[in-house]
């Protein structure tokens, strides 16, 4: 059997409530953030010639702006619809980005990247916490000397925080029933979705493995991240404090 997310029907019937015209029109600020966090981290910015991995890149969000801004940018993704539907528009826009379909556990080019990102909470699936660490491996070593990874999902602290045990909406005319439950000491939260249409229900079940600012710095260093890793609250750069919105961890390799 193969891992929750290599479901095509999971991407396909929830796209409209994970990309949705809000999540596509919050990129250029989000990109912004993050270039002002590599200022403050010393760290090459954003801008042309700058090399970008994307790494679960989904529909290209951010790979789009990124190349926007003269980025020479690869996109790496196993949903090939979803990568489909970037390259369409890549050409529509007249922008040369490589969007690669590939299992990110498996995508490696060593030092080609001056910047790797992972970001709207796409970390923390696989079904072990060994997958996590060989996956942030493979991160590190397709960085060039003094690259810099930025990692955005939801932190310990934050799930913590703010859980609640389910949720009902409507989006785009149709409803959406969610529900979460905790596993182990907060070791992950079990995820529940449904989406009512046409009179039928697709309902499909997920895990997410839970890090802590500690925790998550602690595999960066055994993953070989040698240089400074930082923590932040949002792509803003706000405090990793009790308002964090996100962990955003930015790792530096050493140069």
């Amino acid at each position: 059997m193969g891992d929750w997310f290599e479901d095509p029907a999971i991407w396909e019937r929830f796209a409209f409530v994970m990309f949705d015209g809000k999540r596509w029109g919050e990129v250029p600020a989000v990109i912004d953030g993050m270039d002002a966090i590599l200022e403050r981290e010393g760290a090459r910015r954003i801008g042309p010639g700058s090399r970008v991995l994307d790494s679960c890149c989904g529909p290209g969000r951010h790979s789009l702006e990124l190349a926007k801004r003269g980025c020479l940018v690869t996109g790496v993704d196993r949903m090939e619809s979803y990568l489909e539907a970037a390259r369409e528009s890549a050409a529509a826009d007249g922008l040369t980005i490589d969007f690669i379909n590939s299992d990110v556990r498996d995508f490696e080019d060593p030092a080609a990247f001056d910047l790797a990102i992972n970001l709207f909470n796409s970390f923390g699936y696989f079904a072990t916490r060994e997958e996590d660490s060989a996956y942030l491996r493979r991160l590190r070593k397709s960085l060039a000397p003094g690259g810099t990874l930025i990692l955005d999902f939801i932190g310990k602290e934050c799930a913590i925080r703010d859980f609640i045990e389910g949720e009902s909406f409507e989006r785009e005319g149709r409803q959406v029933v969610t529900s979460y439950t905790v596993g182990g000491p907060w070791e992950y939260l079990d995820n529940s979705w449904a989406v009512e249409e046409g009179g039928q229900v697709f309902e499909r079940r997920w895990r997410q493995r839970l890090y802590s600012a500690i925790e998550i710095g602690y595999a960066l260093r055994e993953a070989g991240f040698d240089g400074s890793i930082n923590y932040y609250g949002s792509p803003e750069g706000k405090p990793y404090d009790e308002n964090a919105e996100t962990l955003l961890v930015v790792a530096r390799a050493g140069a």
